[in-house]
């Protein structure tokens, strides 16, 4: 009897049989890992990014903008105020401080044109928002976050100075006399899109 119990306990166990809970399908999806994931852009449990992820790409623009904005409104009250009794302070060379009010588009054009302009602004803005989704490169967040800030300095302009909404004139006092007068809102907004040309220049695969 003591021989046959040792052989019985000897013998391996059969292997256990899967749950019901255990079965997998033979159609089911294969499981997402996180390298994959991260190659097609996506956390690692299949979905979409979370929106803080949205809200960390879209902070460097946002302040820039910011700045850019309150810089451009705070120079803009400095020349009203300094300016207003119509004279000209002479900087260096051709360039002089002078006090002006457009209706128009750029190169005082387009005068009387400011609901539209001003409309054309906004969507312009939206735009560009949208676009820092594909674009998460420093340079191209601080381009855009220049052309917003300048884009909202103009049109906070057009919104607030002036009889009607949208009906204001923009302030121009930045006069080097071989060029239309200017703003630090246009300075962004030509700075900033000439480094997102120049971004998209150096970010281009070379041709093959």
């Amino acid at each position: 009897m003591g021989s046959v119990a040792g052989e019985r306990s000897e013998r391996p166990e059969p292997p256990a049989r899967p749950s019901a809970g255990d079965t997998v399908s033979a159609g089911a999806p294969p499981t997402t890992t996180m390298d994959d994931a991260a190659d097609h852009g996506m956390a690692p449990n299949g979905r979409p990014p979370a929106p803080r992820g949205r809200v960390r790409s879209l902070a460097p623009s946002l302040v820039v903008a910011g700045l850019w904005l309150a810089l451009d409104q705070l120079t803009k009250r400095w020349a009203v105020n300094h300016l207003a009794d119509g004279h000209v302070d002479q900087l260096f060379w051709t360039l002089q401080f002078n006090l002006t009010f457009n209706s128009g588009m750029a190169f005082s054009r387009g005068r009387g044109l400011g609901p539209i302009i001003g409309v054309v602004a906004l969507i312009v803005i939206v735009v560009l928002l949208l676009s820092l989704r594909r674009n998460d490169s420093r340079l191209g967040q601080i381009a855009v976050g220049m052309v917003i800030g300048g884009a909202l300095g103009n049109v906070a302009d057009r919104m607030f100075r002036g009889d009607g909404w949208l009906h204001g004139s923009v302030i121009d006092f930045i006069d080097p006399q071989w060029w239309p007068i200017f703003n630090v809102a246009d300075v962004g907004v030509v700075v900033g899109g000439m480094l997102l040309v120049v971004g998209a220049v150096t970010a281009a695969p070379p041709a093959r």
